[in-house]
């Protein structure tokens, strides 16, 4: 992705956490096909490999895996909090008006060439993962083997799983940090004071300039 210096995040903790953050990442990949996308939650193991190890699970009927089979390179995008700028949010403005709305954002790209899974066992450790996390907090969480067993048999069938270790990771942590202090003291108090949860969002991170 296009990123400009002041913007760039390497810091492979912090680069981590924003996955780990991340419900919903975006698969994408290009092969004969053409290019493809898929929304899928993840499973981001940080222990394993230089970079770490993502596993997911498409539809079989999602042709994109078929690509991956092949040995595509795929992206995948994890996407952050993001908000509008206004130059009204500058108190330099006041001296000079030369400037226009910005957006804001945080984002990590990771890449690497994916495994295409099959085989019944490993499928379900990726979904009886996948549903723990998010199962995890409520009063009586619910686990892949409270459903039937014919049942999963039929719904393991109809997925395929991926392994994806990363080879290469980007961060973009977009947040002012071309203006001066008190151009960006200026769009976090904006922020912070909107009526917009991700905007407050942004904001929190700003704080931690």
């Amino acid at each position: 992705m296009y990123n400009s210096k002041p913007h760039q995040e390497h810091d492979l903790a912090r680069l981590h956490q924003h996955m780990l953050d991340t419900r919903l990442a975006v698969l994408v990949s290009h092969g004969e096909q053409g290019l493809l996308a898929t929304h899928l939650p993840v499973l981001v193991d940080t222990t394993e490999g230089e970079f770490g190890t993502v596993y997911a699970h498409l539809a079989r009927a999602n042709r994109q895996w078929q690509d991956l089979a092949l040995g595509a390179e795929a992206m995948l995008v994890f996407p952050g909090a993001d908000a509008y700028v206004s130059p009204s949010y500058y108190p330099s403005k006041a001296d000079n008006p030369k400037v226009v709305p910005t957006w804001n954002y945080l984002a990590v790209h990771a890449y690497g060439a994916a495994d295409v899974i099959h085989d019944a066992e490993p499928l379900l450790a990726i979904v009886s993962r996948l549903t723990d996390r998010h199962e995890r907090g409520r009063s009586e969480p619910w686990k892949v083997t409270d459903a039937p067993a014919d049942y999963l048999d039929g719904m393991l069938r109809a997925i395929v799983g991926i392994r994806l270790p990363i080879t290469r990771l980007q961060g973009a942590r977009k947040l002012s940090q071309n203006r001066s202090e008190q151009d960006i003291i200026g769009v976090r108090e904006g922020l912070s004071a909107s009526p917009d949860q991700m905007d407050n969002q942004l904001a929190a991170h700003m704080r931690q300039l």
